[in-house]
């Protein structure tokens, strides 16, 4: 045997661990299959049925990551949030343009793959799966040493979903007099991480197990919370809906600018909803201006709806029995395509 021969093993992949992580992975894929899933596990490509019974169905399409919060699931051994995180955030995004969810895909890159990080993170992505009722339908586990520095790893999600083509809400669909609805986020999702980790840990010299200020749980609850899918709560109002935005990085001014017309503002009464303490302990111990929360952060609304004033009881009143809050926050008024927050 030639002592000086080189294997996958000895450049940094492990083919062993890789066949781990499969093995403990199978069963939580099997768990989000729905009645469009075709084939099993471990094909080269994951297949769905197209749904039947849609006249003209438009597929919509999305691809995200969770940003830094992965680092806070990193540093404190929490995985499997992440995971549900990117099928909710995902799931949002199609959500705004109509369109119900049919099949995900992930991808999870590691410098040396850990089976059991991979197992928890996929833990995480079957259950926002199971909750969306969404086939998780493939994915893929990379171990590239050299490109991702131990225990750091990177996570991206895929997802397809599909709407009747005449019921696609959108800016065209939006008119002076429609409300503003916010619906309550669940935390800071997914976005404006950078900045939070920052304040928490150099401003407020807090660590993960601390209580976090204002708030009755830990750091590491708080910054990890789940991103919250508003599928559920927003699915029996669809019909009424003229448009919607998911509050996400660039915050109120950067999301709902683009489901508006170029020649109607969205007109915010900051007044009508009290910003969770989560929120405002950072802009207070960071010395954040108002302005600059409002781009980085969604300050407590997870999504707006746009929608005509007389339907606006019957929305709220739907997402209120999936447990979702509801409010209007403004109305849209004649301008130019601006959202002004006041």
């Amino acid at each position: 045997m030639n002592d000086d021969a080189l294997h996958y093993r000895s450049a940094g992949v492990d083919l062993r661990a890789s066949n781990e992580a499969k093995s403990r992975i199978a069963s939580l894929v099997a768990s989000t299959a729905t009645a469009g899933s075709v084939g099993k596990f471990g094909g080269f490509g994951g297949m769905f049925r197209v749904p039947p019974g849609m006249r003209s169905p438009v597929l919509v399409s999305s691809a995200d990551g969770v940003g830094t919060k992965l680092k806070v699931a990193i540093e404190t051994g929490r995985n499997a949030t992440v995971g549900h995180d990117l099928v909710n955030h995902c799931v949002n995004d199609i959500l705004v343009q109509g369109a119900i969810p049919l099949f995900f895909l992930d991808y999870v890159a590691f410098g040396v793959l850990d089976p059991k990080v991979v197992e928890d993170v996929v833990a995480g992505i079957a259950a926002g799966c199971r909750e969306n009722e969404c086939a998780l339908v493939g994915g893929e586990t990379a171990e590239m040493p050299g490109l991702y520095t131990p225990p750091d790893y990177d996570l991206a999600g895929f997802i397809v979903g599909a709407v009747e083509e005449d019921a696609i809400p959108g800016s065209q669909r939006v008119k002076t007099g429609d409300v503003l609805i916010g619906f309550e986020s669940s935390g800071l999702h997914t976005n404006g991480y950078s900045l939070a980790r920052k304040i928490v840990s150099e401003k407020m010299k807090l660590a993960y197990d601390d209580t976090y200020p204002g708030m009755d749980v830990s750091v590491a609850d708080a910054l990890l919370s789940v991103h919250r899918s508003y599928l559920r709560a927003l699915k029996p109002s669809l019909g009424s809906v003229h448009a919607m935005a998911h509050i996400t990085g660039g915050g109120l001014p950067g999301n709902l600018d683009r489901s508006l017309p170029e020649d109607l503002d969205a007109a915010i009464d900051a007044g009508t909803w009290e910003v969770p303490p989560l929120f405002t302990a950072l802009e207070e111990a960071g010395g954040v201006s108002r302005s600059e929360m409002y781009r980085v952060f969604n300050m407590g609304v997870g999504i707006v709806v746009i929608a005509a004033r007389d339907a606006s009881d019957e929305i709220i009143g739907r997402a209120r029995v999936s447990g979702v809050t509801g409010w209007i926050m403004g109305e849209v008024r004649p301008g130019s395509g601006n959202v002004i927050i006041s």
